[in-house]
C-alpha cells in the first residue's frame, strides 16, 4: 500500500489528542471541553480515511472538506483550554503548529484535486 503522509499525520494526531483528553479528564477533571476536543480530534483523520475511499472525486472532495472543518474546529477548542489556563502555552503551540500545517496540505489537497 502506497505511503499516505496526511493519513499518517492525522493518525498519529488523533493518538495524541486521546492523550490529552485522558489527561484532561484524569487531571483537570475537565470534561465538557475535552468531549468536544476527542471528538473533532478524532474526526480529522476518519474524514481523511473516508475520503481516501470516497466514490467519486466529489465524495473525495467533500470528506475532505469535513476533515478541513474539523482541523480549525480542533484549533478553536486547543486555543480556548488555553485561554481557560487548562492547558499550557507549549502544549497549546505544539497543536496548534500542527493543526496549522494540517490545514495547509488539506487545502493544496484541494486545490490540486480540484484542479485535475
Amino acid at each position: 500500500m502506497k505511503q499516505n503522509i496526511i493519513l499518517e499525520k492525522s493518525f498519529a494526531f488523533a493518538v495524541k489528542i486521546i492523550k490529552v483528553y485522558k489527561f484532561l479528564v484524569e487531571e483537570k477533571n475537565e470534561y465538557v471541553l475535552s468531549k468536544q476536543l476527542v471528538r473533532c480530534g478524532n474526526s480529522i483523520g476518519a474524514n481523511i480515511e473516508e475520503a481516501i475511499s470516497g466514490y467519486s472525486k466529489a465524495d473525495f472532495l467533500f470528506k475532505l472538506t469535513i476533515a478541513y472543518k474539523e482541523t480549525r474546529e480542533v484549533l478553536y477548542w486547543i486555543k480556548l483550554l488555553k485561554a481557560s489556563d487548562i492547558l499550557t502555552m507549549k502544549c497549546r503551540n505544539v497543536y496548534i503548529q500542527k493543526l496549522r500545517r494540517y490545514v495547509k496540505i488539506i487545502t493544496k489537497i484541494q486545490i490540486t484535486s480540484k484542479n485535475s
